[in-house]
């Protein structure tokens, strides 16, 4: 990490052992180990995502977490989808924490869940849990299981999009009197900047570091990125069952953006929904997966959010996260 990087303390900066309070997010299958660690090595905050990391990319899960180790000493966290409901998927994520923990991760995000027996093992190892929640009644829940810090996930973000503004949400959850960290639509300094004059403690980004070098993203999928517009973003609920971010193309024309009425029937009920949203996980990892993979690009089928608007060229990491550091004076 360049010794000019200037360091912005605060709450989530202290606790986490960064320099610049940037993470950049969990991406499946975008996470490749080169990405996660150029991130932490300019001294923001790489992110490994599971799945991404064994399914995608290849690697057992510890040895992975190694090889990032290789490419920086830098503190490094875990994302954890702690939805419950496949049993063989639970118990593999108990073993993913128990893992990284044992490898000195000691920030974790958790997703989709109650994260309260995430909490309690990462707490007993001296860890910290920040929570994604999309509106104070998921904030509430995950509060009350004894976060560290929320992850606000704003309707301008990639991947599960929320549905309420940057503003808005930040007003929900300050009372919590938690860090909280901006998800959803930063790709500029300015906007950086902006979010924390707003009171949030750092932002997360994640398009925005697919259109670096070090992703291993297909070409056209990054060209695609810079050449988008806020527009081009669409949402699909035929990802997960809930709104996914998407960049508009032809193949997502084909596919359709709406659940037919099969799907929303399977939807509807309390035990069908969860295999319906099974089924739509099954197929949108693999797509997900082959779109990546496949270095044409032919694929067409990619997630982005808004901050797209922002995104001109594709750059290294270091060089998108040094001005973040220097927009922002020193606390």
């Amino acid at each position: 990490m360049s010794s000019s990087i200037p360091s912005i303390e605060n709450t989530f900066t202290r606790q986490t052992g960064i320099t610049v309070p940037v993470i950049c997010g969990p991406m499946y299958p975008c996470s490749n180990p080169e990405l996660v660690a150029a991130a932490s090595e300019a001294g923001a905050l790489g992110i490994v995502q599971p799945i991404s990391l064994t399914y995608v990319h290849g690697y057992d899960f510890r040895n992975g977490l190694h090889y990032i180790r290789s490419l920086t000493a830098n503190p490094i966290g875990m994302n954890a989808l702690i939805e419950q409901s496949n049993k063989r998927y639970h118990e593999r994520m108990v073993e993913w924490i128990d893992i990284a923990l044992e490898e000195g991760v000691r920030f974790f995000i958790t997703s989709l869940g109650k994260p309260d027996w995430v909490v309690k093992c990462v707490h007993q190892a001296g860890g910290i849990v920040y929570h994604d929640v999309t509106e104070r009644k998921w904030a509430q829940k995950a509060v009350d299981a004894g976060v560290d810090g929320l992850i606000a996930v704003n309707n301008r973000a990639g991947g599960h999009a929320g549905g309420q503004s940057l503003l808005h949400l930040y007003d929900e959850l300050q009372t919590y009197d938690l860090p909280i960290i901006c998800a959803g639509g930063i790709s500029l300094p300015v906007e950086f900047t902006q979010a924390l004059d707003q009171g949030y403690a750092g932002v997360q980004m994640g398009t925005r570091f697919i259109a670096t070098t070090e992703c291993n993203a297909p070409e056209p999928y990054k060209q695609a990125i810079v050449n988008a517009k806020e527009s081009d973003i669409v949402l699909s609920d035929r990802v997960s069952g809930t709104p996914v971010s998407l960049i508009h193309t032809p193949y997502i024309d084909r596919m359709g953006l709406k659940s037919n009425w099969l799907e929303k029937w399977m939807l509807s009920g309390k035990k069908r929904k969860y295999l319906m949203r099974t089924l739509y996980m099954l197929q949108s990892l693999w797509k997900l997966k082959k779109a990546v993979l496949d270095k044409s690009g032919s694929q067409e089928y990619w997630q982005a959010g808004k901050s797209v608007a922002g995104i001109d060229s594709i750059e290294p990491v270091s060089d998108i996260i040094e001005p973040f550091a220097n927009a922002r004076t020193p606390q």
